[in-house]
């Protein structure tokens, strides 16, 4: 429940303040006094979207702040989800403030919030229910949402929306694959063909390197066998330099014997003489088993060929084509996987589209069910409401499945005897729309979880005995919820149990509003104001504080 509200420097409102009680709170006043801005107020603490424009003229900032009371536990559930923490007693602040340059600053029980967090936050807390609404009843793509708030489908339509949306990607999915099949055949067929190309060649990496490098010692075979075999003679022949190191080590050694400056040398010269004797025999082995294959060549040049030949289809070097290789077997394996992910596919759509089928069918019954419910419903209230002769029906139509469901609902209304009903939009006048839609709000009344209920002017093109009607049912709503109603109408006013007047003022060459609480006495001078204008007589006087007496007595 809306326990108080606070406005600063909104429009012409410099500053007011509002309490707000049980029951039916009635707000009145001359048009264009302000009354909106009041319903502008709340939408902005609520969260809903709002304008820079809305600062009084002269202000760099406004605010607007509200406390409540006995908040429920979706209210509680929302603001433990964003993490704020509640007072313990029932009761919530929140304010929000817009400055000239567009900055918004929100806050719930001193967190700072986002203005979404704050719209979810509000959307728990108060409906607010304008002349706009009435003209919600001309659409009827929004009629089936009547029905499933007064069948409470909220989570059966939740579960059918999610189920339904999962169907229609599994068949996207499948259709895109459906149409890529055969195109994938004709992939498949030619990557078997790189990848059985590439590893039938057996492609390493270095090998081009490698096999120039052969090709070159081959080329040169002749006169490297000539060389080592030169080398070998010149080392290990007789009288070579192995020879020769080695009798010059003996007789460095000799003379070390005698001459101790001498072991060095002859150390060094005996390691030498060891080194040069392995080189030697190196030098042997290699000279000796140094063969070659002159066909070896034909081989080198016919693998070179073969690799050059494919550098030119998969790449210009090794790697590359070992890597075309690689890719190769990836995309074929994604490619075959198609056929295998088609066939898993064609399973969840199968079962998609049974669970689909399944909720679309409980969905419809639960429509068609309350659907006759509502229509008793709120034929009654349109009767009470002065529509005797009505006939409100609530049509339903098979359709193919969508996100809705697998029916249309469209309301149909007959307000005269011998008439078939019709659709709304062709059928009711505006005040006939705005019975309609207060005998809908007060249907699902006990649905709404929400507290506070706002009308703005509801009561738009309603007069005489319809009007008394509308006030004795926002009194019946107001029982089980409060209500504030921004209201013309004098029997709406007198029935209310919290009475504001909202009036403009004019000082110091500048325009203001107000907001000012009523007794009894100040119900009646309003009350006799909307129903005779200005001049206010005594005798109509005294008429506006017979029907604040009746009034007390007519509560339903």
């Amino acid at each position: 429940m809306l326990l108080n509200l606070k406005i600063e420097n909104i429009a012409v409102i410099e500053s007011a303040g509002l309490e707000f009680g049980k029951g039916l709170n009635v707000l009145t006043g001359e048009t264009g006094a302000g009354k909106s801005i009041v319903i502008d107020s709340v939408n902005a603490v609520l969260g809903e979207r709002t304008s820079r424009e809305l600062i009084r003229d002269g202000s760099d900032s406004a605010k607007v702040s509200a406390v409540f009371t006995d908040i429920g536990k979706e209210t509680e559930e929302t603001l433990d989800s964003f993490g704020i923490e509640t007072t313990g007693d029932g009761t919530m602040t929140v304010s929000r403030s817009i400055t000239s340059g567009g900055k918004n600053t929100c806050l719930v029980n001193g967190w700072p919030v986002t203005v979404t967090q704050l719209r979810a936050i509000g959307n728990t807390l108060i409906n607010i229910h304008g002349q706009h609404d009435g003209q919600a009843l001309l659409n009827p793509e929004k009629h089936c949402g009547y029905i499933d708030a007064l069948a409470g489908n909220e989570e059966l339509l939740a579960e059918y929306k999610d189920a339904f949306h999962k169907l229609i990607a599994t068949k996207k999915e499948l259709d895109a694959l459906y149409d890529k099949r055969d195109e994938n055949l004709s992939r498949i067929d030619y990557l078997d063909y790189v990848i059985k190309e590439l590893e039938d060649a057996g492609i390493k990496e270095g090998e081009t390197e490698q096999l120039n490098k052969e090709k070159k010692l081959l080329e040169n075979s002749v006169n490297v066998k000539k060389l080592l075999e030169k080398a070998y003679q010149s080392l290990g022949g007789d009288g070579g330099l192995s020879e020769s190191l080695s009798e010059c080590a003996a007789q460095v050694e000799k003379a070390a014997e005698f001459y101790d400056e001498a072991a060095g040398p002859a150390k060094q010269i005996r390691g030498l003489s060891f080194e040069l004797s392995d080189a030697t025999a190196v030098l042997r082995n290699l000279s000796e088993g140094f063969t070659y294959s002159p066909s070896r060549i034909s081989e080198i040049d016919s693998r070179l060929d073969e690799i050059y030949r494919l550098s030119m289809k998969y790449g210009k070097t090794e790697a590359d084509m070992l890597a075309t290789l690689s890719n190769a077997i990836d995309e074929k394996s994604k490619a075959v996987s198609s056929d295998e992910r088609i066939s898993v596919l064609e399973d969840e759509l199968y079962k998609h589209s049974d669970k689909v089928k399944k909720l679309a069918s409980k969905l419809s019954e639960t429509r068609r069910k309350n659907a006759l419910i509502f229509e008793k419903k709120v034929s009654e209230e349109l009767k009470f409401l002065d529509m005797p002769h009505v006939r409100f029906k609530a049509e339903i139509k098979e359709t193919p499945m969508s996100s809705k469901g697998a029916e249309t609902i469209e309301f149909l209304i007959s307000t005269n005897p011998g008439q078939e009903p019709r659709a709304i939009a062709k059928t009711a006048s505006g005040g006939e729309l705005s019975r309609i839609m207060l005998a809908i709000k007060n249907v699902l009344s006990s649905s709404d979880t929400v507290g506070t209920l706002i009308f703005d002017e509801i009561d738009a093109g309603v007069s005489g005995s319809a009007a008394e009607k509308i006030a004795l049912k926002l009194q019946q709503v107001a029982e089980g919820k409060q209500v504030i109603c921004v209201t013309h109408l004098a029997r709406i006013a007198a029935q209310a149990d919290i009475h504001f007047k909202i009036e403009k003022v004019f000082r110091n060459g500048g325009t203001y509003t107000s907001v000012v609480p009523l007794d009894f006495e100040g119900r009646a001078a309003e009350i006799a104001r909307i129903t005779a204008g200005t001049g206010i007589t005594e005798l109509q006087l005294d008429t506006a504080k017979e029907m604040l007496e009746n009034a007390k007595g007519n509560k339903i």
